[in-house]
């Protein structure tokens, strides 16, 4: 049977914003691009996302008042928290390119300019940590603005799950999709098609050179003359994969990714002979329990959380993927269940935060208890028997915590000391959606305001489950973004980035904005050797 084939210099598969920066750098630079996304949306993981791109010493930052010597710093503090030689290389790269990136980004009005915002980096007691963070965010933008193409930018992981009601206004990585989208498209070099889903790569002498796909049921082929770039996502979503490699959570439909991230690059690049890495890693979060039954990205400020024997584990207000890992090695190294956790909290937090509810007056809708998913009990020794933990290991937990309070020091672990989790204390995770939640002041205690005593029943117990927002093992690549093979030659032609590349931070994350940064750094590098930058 024939195969219909269209020929174009570059093809990048997937839409998220490396998929769209990589194709955007491309078509800027004169080069007939093709961006190939599966879905009837682009955007990805990365439209669920703040939008944020950890970038030291780029443009915004220098805008504000860090001077360039923070690039320095910066290098010393990835250095030291990522602790892996094999990928200096890599973590020099990204460096670069990031304010390169920006500063080209800021000439094309499209992007317009570049916010900073004080997010600490995620571990503030490294050498070369910093209180003003190193991230940098797209400007909001008018729907208006983006125009007729508006429509195909994802959703919110809110709109997407539960019916949020979107605002003229995209934000956060929306914005960031929406920007790069409609500076794609006026290049007059690019090219898109959705609902197309890359089913194999090309390959012919030992080159890639174009994508097998298929487009509404039928076969086709899009020859790349100069490369192909995979920025698929991970493969967060597809159980036998995260069961392989011993990725956890083994639950696909635990992951706040994207749903259509099942490894379709990882698949075709390891079948042309890709090595890779960090198969097992995933940027891991905490997730509140929903009334559906899947868990939602949040940030506690309140109460504490207790495992399988009721007891307290781990500084709740730490950076999410930090308390991703204490749920991930607890379950796997203590022989008691991490999985679920169980924050626990009083009455007293309720009404200060609410949980889904519209005012502090109702600050819970009843059918988060009609539903199972919030458990309620006058006393502790009731609550604990509900979830099935021990009665005396809860209310002594509970008791040691609200020990620490008049004096505010967490002698467990050491909450409300950070730079991180003072910033936490102004804030709060949404466990149900955002139009829905308020906030009030923290009244203190003690000295410290992360540290407010569990003793007005009724007594509540949400559930918290091991999440990510993406795998982050991948396709090994170079500083190029090329994709190596396992004796360390480069596969011509294949390139990849984001969550679809082994990432360059290794095991941890650095600070907020670091897989986002690294998908646009990359793909940018990528785009910049295809076009013989």
């Amino acid at each position: 049977m024939s195969v219909s084939e269209e020929s174009f210099d570059v093809v990048v598969v997937g839409s998220g914003g490396g998929g769209l920066i990589g194709a955007y750098t491309a078509a800027s630079r004169g080069l007939r691009t093709l961006l190939i996304e599966k879905t009837d949306k682009v955007g990805g993981t990365t439209s669920y996302s703040g939008g944020g791109s950890w970038y030291p010493g780029s443009a915004p930052l220098l805008r504000s008042g860090i001077g360039e010597s923070d690039l320095e710093a910066a290098r010393t503090y990835l250095r030291a928290v990522v602790d892996d030689a094999s990928r200096e290389d890599l973590q020099d790269a990204y460096l670069a390119a990031g304010a390169q990136l920006i500063d080209e980004l800021e000439k094309n009005p499209v992007f317009g300019q570049f916010d900073t915002a004080p997010v600490p980096d995620y571990f503030g007691t490294v050498e070369g940590a910093t209180l003003h963070g190193r991230t940098v965010f797209p400007a909001p933008v008018p729907v208006a603005e983006i125009g007729e193409h508006a429509d195909i930018v994802r959703r919110s992981i809110y709109t997407e799950r539960y019916g949020h009601t979107e605002d003229e206004i995209l934000i956060g990585g929306r914005a960031l999709i929406g920007r790069a989208l409609k500076a794609f498209l006026e290049t007059g070099n690019g090219t898109l098609k959705l609902n197309t889903a890359l089913t194999e790569l090309v390959v012919e002498d030992g080159r890639i050179v174009g994508v097998e796909a298929t487009t509404d049921g039928q076969s086709v082929r899009y020859r790349a003359g100069r490369g192909v770039l995979l920025a698929t996502g991970g493969f967060e979503h597809n159980t036998e994969l995260r069961a392989k490699y011993d990725n956890y959570p083994l639950k696909g439909d635990w992951s706040d990714a994207v749903g259509s991230n099942v490894g379709d690059g990882h698949v075709a690049g390891i079948a042309v002979g890709a090595d890779t890495e960090l198969m097992d890693e995933a940027w891991y979060i905490s997730g509140v329990v929903q009334r559906d039954g899947l868990p939602l990205f949040n940030v506690t400020r309140g109460g504490i959380w207790v495992n399988g024997a009721g007891q307290r584990f781990t500084n709740e207000a730490a950076p999410y993927d930090q308390v991703g890992r204490a749920i991930r090695a607890g379950d796997r190294t203590t022989g008691v269940s991490h999985a679920p956790t169980h924050w626990i909290f009083d009455h007293k937090q309720l009404a200060r935060d609410g949980f889904g509810g519209k005012s502090p007056d109702t600050p819970v809708d009843e059918d988060w208890f009609t539903s199972g998913t919030i458990k309620r009990a006058d006393t502790l020794e009731e609550l604990a028997a509900i979830i099935g933990v021990p009665a005396d290991a809860l209310t002594e937990s509970v008791a040691k915590f609200n020990g620490f309070v008049p004096g505010g020091v967490d002698e467990q672990f050491h909450r409300g000391e950070s730079a991180w989790d003072q910033m936490v204390s102004f804030i709060v995770g949404y466990p149900a959606l955002p139009e829905q939640a308020f906030v009030q002041p923290i009244e203190p205690e003690g000295p410290n305001s992360l540290l407010v005593k569990i003793d007005t029943p009724p007594y509540y117990a949400a559930t918290i489950l091991p999440s990510d927002i993406g795998t982050k093992g991948g396709l090994k690549t170079d500083t190029k973004a090329r994709v190596l093979r396992a004796d360390g030659t480069v596969i011509d032609g294949l390139y990849a980035t984001g969550n679809t590349m082994a990432a360059m931070s290794g095991t941890v994350y650095p600070g907020a904005g670091t897989p986002v940064g690294s998908t646009l750094a990359f793909a940018y590098l990528a785009a910049r050797d295809i076009a013989g930058d």
